[in-house]
């Protein structure tokens, strides 16, 4: 019998992971409990009142047949790695909502789209569409690995608590003005995103109260633990 290299073993532990292999935070909400479960990467599930949302849903990470249909699909860019026509066609249904940007509407040809920006309303949950992008690194030919205006972060208003989730970007200008952000994931992995000094900057022109480091790879979290510890007023979470 051939031999399963390591690498395979791996990949296949990542795709047949059971919803008792994914973490979730609780937080009490106006609205009731809100469970935000850690699926991997920059993947995300939300449960608040029976109703799903999923986050940049990516195959490679569970089978995502064994996890809730979706309610409502939010995109934030179109990378292959956040944009998975395979996780989509798992959890979707045909009552099942999507917001996204214009390139993920593009390619997927349904959705709502929203500019960075722009807000929309689901199930009494006010959503916002922020820029997520790059202001450094970049491609060998000198392109951004995420340009401005293409991909959204999304701010979600659920009852009293505001979450912030980042997308793929880098420490921008536009952060200084979120306001009152309960709990913020930000993404920390190169070339594509932030290093740990410029997750700190992030956390620190907006001071969520919870942070949550996502998307971050290999990425020495430790450091961040370190850069962040004279801030008190952010309590961070790695997962």
């Amino acid at each position: 019998m051939k031999k399963i290299s390591l690498a395979l073993v791996f990949l296949l532990s990542l795709q047949f992971s059971s919803m008792a292999q994914i973490e979730k935070s609780i937080f009490n909400t106006t609205k009731g409990d809100l469970e935000i479960w850690h699926i991997g990467h920059g993947t995300l599930m939300l449960k608040i009142q029976n109703k799903v949302i999923h986050v940049d849903p990516y195959s490679t990470l569970t089978d995502y047949n064994q996890l809730p249909k979706a309610d409502l699909i939010l995109i934030t860019h179109e990378h292959q790695d956040h944009l998975d026509s395979k996780a989509i066609d798992a959890v979707k249904q045909e009552s099942t909502r999507y917001i996204l940007s214009q390139v993920c509407h593009d390619i997927l040809g349904l959705g709502e789209v929203l500019k960075n920006g722009e807000s929309s309303t689901w199930s009494d949950i006010l959503i916002e569409a922020v820029p997520a992008y790059n202001i450094v690194h970049k491609r060998p030919d000198g392109e951004f690995f995420h340009p401005k205006g293409r991909g959204n972060g999304y701010v979600l208003n659920i009852g009293d608590k505001r979450i912030y989730i980042a997308g793929d970007t880098e420490d921008i200008p536009e952060m200084k003005v979120l306001q009152n952000i309960d709990i913020a994931f930000l993404p920390m992995n190169l070339p594509y995103t932030m290093t740990p000094e410029m997750t700190a900057n992030a956390a620190r022109l907006f001071m969520p109260k919870i942070l949550y480091p996502y998307h971050y790879g290999n990425t020495d979290t430790g450091l961040l633990v370190e850069l962040l510890k004279a801030e008190t007023d952010i309590e961070l979470r790695i997962k």
